[in-house]
């Protein structure tokens, strides 16, 4: 027997770095690692002009959240998204990237939002304008993915999930749903 670690589906040149993220689409949760250069900050990665069309995954862990019968978990040394079918995405806990605004900045609030991607249910804070609300804010930002934060993540149809923390995800405008808190 020997003690080799299994080998990697992607080689690291030094102008790249390794991430786990995770991917949360109409069908699946995907748990896997991304390949970007160093400077990209994944976490806010597909609202730059930088966005790729489609993003590899790689040692992907694949839940199917969708279709007759139980849930069906694969795994897959590379898997391929088209970047415009991802609702909802975020560095895997307890990685985090630091804020990407201005606490300080005036005139902001932190709207209380319950997002709806697909089965899973979202709780953060969007923030905006104090003078504006949600709708509000949705039609005049015209961004394909908003920034929700201080987020848990929860899918009623797969209670051994539980509750997943993190500081910062990204959702896709067009394929989710949003409530107010209040």
């Amino acid at each position: 027997m020997t003690d080799e670690t299994p080998k990697k589906p992607y080689t690291l040149d030094e102008s790249e770095k390794v991430s786990l993220v995770m991917a949360y689409t109409l069908t699946s949760l995907v748990r896997a690692e991304l390949v970007s250069k160093q400077a990209v900050r994944v976490s806010t990665w597909f609202r730059t002009v930088g966005a790729p069309e489609y993003i590899r995954l790689y040692n992907a862990q694949v839940l199917l959240t969708a279709g007759p019968g139980p849930l069906q978990s694969l795994s897959f040394a590379e898997y391929v998204i088209p970047t415009s079918q991802v609702m909802a995405f975020h560095l895997a806990p307890p990685a985090k990237d630091s804020l990407d605004y201005d606490p300080s900045e005036p005139n902001r609030k932190m709207e209380p939002t319950t997002v709806i991607a697909g089965s899973f249910r979202l709780n953060g804070f969007i923030r905006m304008s104090v003078q504006s609300n949600i709708s509000k804010h949705l039609e005049l930002s015209h961004e394909a993915y908003t920034s929700v934060y201080d987020v848990e993540i929860s899918n009623p149809g797969i209670a051994a999930m539980g509750i997943i923390r993190v500081p910062f995800v990204l959702v896709r405008s067009n394929l989710v749903c949003y409530a107010y808190r209040g």
